[in-house]
């Protein structure tokens, strides 16, 4: 019989590792972007589930338990950073060995894109190796991930005017009525959109009989950016699109709610406080779809654009000045295919896996709270930390858009987006 389990056993570790190599050797230089995202996308998953069950489990290791008795919420915090510090680490170190990487001849670049059996061996091996560290070495870490959270939060807002502007910039090169009328419909759709969302949040988040000033401000500071974008949007100085200026305002709008929402689950002017375990769950669903959005969106946009994560020398950085590839050179197939292991790298190998590594950081503070143990842990991202972060959020958001309208005026000889 046990040789038999033994047969058995050994046969599925076979098959797993079959599995594992196929799918490994089936990832190709533009799906390896997508292999990123789903590493990523697996060690979300990973530590939400560590959240849940791994306290118990954790309360028996004495060197996580070193320091002193310790309530469930702690051992949560604790799963979910140890998981975060491994895939930092991995992402981390992926972008400190491809700093430089500026051609396919460098040695690198087939790093970059294969050996996907040693990464998952590498990646499942630090992920492991976090949870032989001592508690202090991760509070440290924990505090670090605060600021990586906050980079990776401004990174994300900057994604987020890239995109915009890339989708004004496509519809209006079209040059056609029915897309001028696209833009209008959508801007104006966003604005409603936003301006109504802005109403409901003063109907959950200011509720009669209590003095709910701070709500108020933000929620009215909200509807307030909303207004310049549109006015500095189309001022004729400004020249700019009001399809930018909604799309931005209705993401302000959705991180004041993010922020409200965040707010302590006793907090008085928090009408929401009755769900806060609903509320909370919507709010980290969104949060890591955002995230996840974004990572994605980065991933792939580093692969066709002219501009998003190029290095000066790539081609892409290129591009809108001048044809990559001219008549004759595209008659000649046959030396471009000798030359083409020689070509630039498209996109910064560098930045693109330091992007993963500020959002493994900022997954932690959005499954862990900020590291708040103040609140129950069924809650995820409560508190007052949670709040700020989302509102300052909003404010760099609206500063940032602001920036690259009126920074062409202050400017002139230099190109923004």
């Amino acid at each position: 019989m046990s040789c038999l389990l033994t047969c058995f056993s050994s046969c599925c570790a076979s098959l797993t590792c079959g599995l594992c190599a196929s799918v490994a050797s089936g990832i190709s230089n533009r799906s390896a972007r997508l292999a990123y995202c789903g590493l990523f996308g697996t060690s979300l998953i990973l530590s939400w589930i560590l959240r849940e069950v791994a306290a118990p489990l954790l309360e028996k290791i004495p060197w996580i338990k070193s320091s002193g008795t310790h309530p469930k919420e702690w051992y949560q915090i604790q799963a979910v950073l140890r998981v975060s510090m491994g895939n930092f680490l991995f992402f981390a170190v992926l972008a400190l060995i491809m700093i430089g990487v500026k051609d396919q001849n460098d040695r690198r670049d087939s790093w970059h894109h294969g050996g996907w059996i040693a990464k998952m061996v590498i990646w499942l091996l630090l992920v492991v190796l976090m949870f032989f560290l001592p508690d202090s070495v991760i509070s440290v870490y924990g505090i670090l991930s605060k600021f990586g959270a906050g980079l990776f939060l401004l990174v994300q807002v900057i994604i987020l005017l890239d995109f915009t502007h890339t989708w004004n910039d496509a519809w209006v090169e079209k040059d056609e009525q029915k897309w001028y009328i696209a833009l209008l419909s959508v801007s104006v759709g966003c604005y409603l959109a936003a301006f109504t969302f802005s109403g409901i949040l003063f109907m959950w988040f200011n509720p009669s009989g209590h003095d709910c000033g701070l709500n108020v401000f933000f929620i009215v500071m909200t509807m307030i950016l909303a207004f310049a974008f549109a006015v500095i949007a189309l001022h004729p100085a400004v020249n700019g699109s009001l399809l930018p200026a909604s799309v931005i305002s209705i993401y302000c709008a959705y991180v004041c709610y993010t922020g409200l929402s965040s707010e302590p689950h006793d907090y008085a002017c928090n009408g929401l406080h009755n769900k806060s375990k609903a509320v909370s769950t919507s709010t980290l669903v969104l949060g890591m779809l955002t995230t996840i959005l974004s990572v994605l969106y980065s991933a792939v946009r580093a692969g066709s654009s002219t501009t998003f994560l190029s290095p000066p020398s790539s081609p892409k950085a290129s591009a809108g000045k001048k044809p990559l590839l001219e008549a004759e050179e595209l008659e000649e197939g046959k030396e471009k295919k000798k030359e083409a292991e020689g070509q630039p790298v498209s996109y910064s190998y560098t930045f693109f896996h330091l992007i993963f590594a500020l959002a493994s950081m900022y997954s932690a503070m959005l499954l862990s709270g900020w590291t708040d143990t103040s609140e129950s842990s069924s809650l995820i991202d409560v508190g007052w930390t949670s709040v700020w972060v989302r509102i300052c959020t909003e404010w760099i958001t609206g500063l940032l858009y602001t920036w690259t309208l009126l920074a062409p005026l202050f400017f002139p000889d230099r190109e923004f987006f």
